[in-house]
């Protein structure tokens, strides 16, 4: 039997959901396609950040592979088993042990894994502690269980209904654990660049604008509204659940590659990163070596705020990246 849920018709939500996705996914291409040429334009391949390039490449290889998915899925629902399938296109759909739909959930997994992980990656490199990622840790191995559960389930799911069923219990979990460890890892990383650029900018002779900041707090925000989005459709047992599923997809690659393509840029000025990835404490040490009988207040008035002074900090955009 096929779904009852409020909303949109599930074949309706499945067109719905492969074009947006598909407009999504362009978009997603474009900006991979930016991150590249920013980390490599006028670099040696020794001095390219293969990390980024490889983390970069595989969010566009998953995100191609969901697309791939969601096309078959399409046409066998609505060309294979538009008649055979008892019920027709819509009980296809919501037949949640379909091949193609646990396909596209590991996909999702997959993809919501590695970027959370990178979330937390950077936190770490930020903070360079162990222990502020230890929450987040633990999130992301709860995201990774539920996952696992959930895809489990799926595949030999005796009922299609994933709203009041366990498979429901496991997805709203597992929504709810990525939604979460986004917005600790987000907010833990802009937090430390801001309490940071804020110490520095005290002393400065003119504030900094805090842009890397900017592009944080722009994509966990971009994340988060597309996981409250399907929280909120969860609780409506709304249909509109499954569309929001495969936006999630290119949301990540994009949020994430507009992370990258701020830092690789930032790495050629050094008036910023330079600052806020050390921290005063760092400076203060440096310099009371360079100006033993000078104030750290007259060594930024003396270079006029540019902070000439500062070596450029490759390895903490190498890694931060």
């Amino acid at each position: 039997m096929a779904q009852t849920s409020p909303g949109i018709p599930l074949d309706t939500a499945a067109i719905m959901s492969l074009v947006l996705e598909g407009i999504l996914y362009g978009f997603s291409v474009l900006m991979f396609l930016g991150t590249i040429w920013t980390i490599a334009y006028k670099r040696c391949i020794r001095d390219i950040n293969r990390p980024t390039v490889a983390v970069a490449t595989l969010l566009l290889l998953l995100s191609t592979a969901h697309v791939v998915a969601g096309i078959i899925r399409v046409e066998d629902g609505l060309v294979n088993h538009c008649d055979t399938s008892q019920g027709g296109s819509v009980a296809f759909f919501a037949d949640v042990s379909q091949e193609t739909f646990v396909v596209k959930d590991v996909l999702l997994i997959l993809q919501t894994l590695l970027g959370d992980g990178l979330a937390i990656y950077r936190c770490y490199i930020v903070w360079q502690s162990a222990w502020i990622i230890v929450i987040p840790c633990m999130l992301w191995c709860g995201i990774a269980v539920f996952g696992i559960f959930t895809v489990y389930n799926f595949s030999r799911a005796s009922s299609n209904d994933i709203f009041t069923s366990q498979n429901g219990h496991f997805v709203a979990t597992f929504i709810t654990l990525t939604l979460v460890t986004n917005l600790l890892s987000s907010g833990l990383l802009a937090y430390r660049i801001w309490t940071n650029e804020r110490q520095v900018s005290g002393i400065r002779a003119s504030k900094g604008k805090l842009p890397l900041l900017r592009v944080f707090v722009d994509a966990a925000i971009l994340y988060s509204a597309a996981l409250c989005s399907s929280i909120i459709c969860f609780a409506l047992s709304n249909n509109g659940l499954y569309v929001m599923a495969d936006l999630h997809v290119p949301v990540i690659s994009i949020a994430f590659y507009m992370v990258f393509i701020r830092i690789a840029s930032s790495q050629h000025s050094q008036d910023y990163m330079s600052t806020v990835l050390r921290g005063t404490s760092e400076i203060e040490h440096r310099n009371s070596q360079q100006y033993p009988m000078q104030s750290l207040h007259d060594i930024y008035k003396q270079n006029d705020a540019s902070l000439t002074f500062l070596p450029n900090t490759p390895k903490a955009h190498h890694y931060l990246a």
